[in-house]
C-alpha cells in the first residue's frame, strides 16, 4: 500500500472527508443565502416602489369654488361728551362779533360693523342764503378714516368775516358723512 492510500484510510477512519464535504456544502449554503437575501430585499424594494406608485395613482381631488358676502352696515354717531353718551342733536354758535371764531368740540364713532369710513363735513339750508359766505364753517377733521368702533374729537369752527352786514341771525344745517 502506498502513501496515498494509507492517507485515505486514515481520513475514512477520522471522517475528515465528510467534514471537508460539509465545509464545501456550508459555502454553498451561505451563498445561497446570500442570494435568497438580496432576491428578498429587491422584492420589498420593489412592492414599496409599486405601493406608493399605486397610491399616488389613485389620490384624486376636486376643486370646488366659493364665494360669499359679509354682512356689513355703515353708520355715523355725533356726541356732543367723550363718552359718547350724549347724542348731538344742535350746536349753539351764541352770538358771534364780526371778525371772530368760535370753535366747539364734538365726537365721532364708527357704530357700523365691517367698514371703514372717511369723514367729511359739509352745509346746506343757510338761512338767510347769503349768510354762506360771511359766515364759513371748517373743521379739522376732514379725510379721517374710522374703523368699526373706533371715534375722534373734532374741533369745529365757526368764522364770522369782518366785513358782515346785514345779517343777525342764521341758521345752518350741518352734514357730518362718513363714506367708504
Amino acid at each position: 500500500m502506498n502513501f496515498k492510500q494509507s492517507l485515505q484510510n486514515i481520513l475514512k477512519k477520522i471522517n475528515l472527508s465528510k467534514i471537508n464535504q460539509r465545509n464545501i456544502n456550508f459555502n454553498q449554503l451561505s451563498h445561497k443565502i446570500n442570494l435568497r437575501l438580496i432576491a428578498i430585499i429587491v422584492l420589498m424594494v420593489l412592492a414599496i416602489s409599486l405601493t406608493l406608485t399605486t397610491y399616488a395613482a389613485l389620490t384624486t381631488s376636486q376643486t370646488v369654488s366659493s364665494a360669499g358676502g359679509i354682512n356689513v352696515s355703515a353708520n355715523l354717531s355725533v356726541y356732543s361728551d367723550s363718552a359718547f353718551q350724549n347724542n348731538l342733536t344742535s350746536i349753539n354758535w351764541g352770538t358771534p362779533t364780526p371778525g371772530t371764531n368760535v370753535t366747539k368740540t364734538i365726537y365721532i364713532k364708527n357704530t357700523g360693523a365691517g367698514v371703514s369710513l372717511a369723514l367729511s363735513m359739509s352745509t346746506s339750508s343757510w338761512n338767510p342764503s347769503n349768510a354762506n359766505g360771511p359766515i364759513s364753517l371748517t373743521w379739522d377733521q376732514e379725510g379721517k378714516r374710522l374703523n368699526p368702533g373706533q371715534s375722534t374729537m373734532a374741533q369745529i369752527t365757526l368764522a364770522v368775516s369782518p366785513t358782515i352786514v346785514d345779517i343777525t341771525s342764521f341758521n345752518v344745517q350741518i352734514s357730518i358723512t362718513g363714506t367708504q
